[in-house]
């Protein structure tokens, strides 16, 4: 497989074909090829967001997929998220100038008390690889650095994790902090981290439990939209 790759030249295949082939290389998490595939289109006069919709995102959703059903597993997703983000650095400075639609907008990170990661990581690269703009806060982060978050950057999603039953708690914290200063409403409200569920998201006042990056992608597309279609009819 790995000489076919070599042998490949990329400039020869058809639009189509590039397009199917980046798709491949995304989930094979070959970065210097996606890069390549990103330049080539572009060379061919492709907007920078149909390169990002119909090469990047429709590959990562395809990773998503898989990942969800348990036929990729963490590292091997975390490698096409690597190729997805150089990708996307090549696309993000010519969509910020295009003006290129995102999709939404999250301010994501681990509460306090809990410097776990690796599954926070993974949703930022997954929802980045979906189209939106994250903003990732890190570990540790007391309910102060979420709402000084939330004003600053105003998303459309706020996404806490925890992975440590003794700092699950604090979720609700900052979600009763949300709502005594009329925030509430403003945001998406998801969570997520390994001993979670939906009855303790339930319980907290969150709006989903999200058991892995893929299905939080799909959790916030399905609400955004329907938080859109409400706004629409209105």
């Amino acid at each position: 497989m790995a000489e076919e790759q070599d042998d490949l030249d990329l400039r020869e295949l058809s639009d189509e074909d590039l397009v199917l082939q980046m798709h491949d290389d995304l989930y094979d998490g070959l970065t210097e090829e996606i890069e390549e595939g990103v330049n080539i289109l572009l060379e061919r006069d492709w907007a920078p967001y149909k390169v990002l919709t119909e090469a990047l995102v429709e590959g990562m959703r395809i990773v998503g997929i898989d990942f969800r059903d348990g036929i990729l597993f963490v590292p091997e997703v975390l490698l096409s998220a690597k190729a997805m983000k150089a990708g996307m650095a090549i696309l993000k400075p010519l969509l910020a100038a295009t003006g290129a639609p995102q999709v939404g907008k999250m301010v994501i990170g681990t509460v306090k008390g809990d410097i776990h990661d690796i599954g926070k990581n993974l949703v930022c690269m997954m929802m980045e690889g979906a189209g939106f703009e994250v903003v990732d806060l890190g570990i540790n982060n007391p309910v102060e650095d979420y709402i000084a978050a939330l004003e600053e950057h105003k998303p459309d999603i706020l996404g806490m994790s925890a992975l440590l039953t003794t700092t699950m708690p604090y979720m609700k914290v900052v979600i009763d902090t949300l709502s005594e200063k009329g925030m509430r409403d403003d945001y998406i409200v998801l969570v997520g981290g390994a001993p979670l569920n939906e009855e303790f998201a339930d319980a907290v006042g969150a709006d989903a439990y999200c058991r892995d990056a893929a299905v939080t992608v799909e959790v916030a597309q399905d609400l955004i939209n329907r938080r859109h279609n409400q706004r629409a009819a209105q």
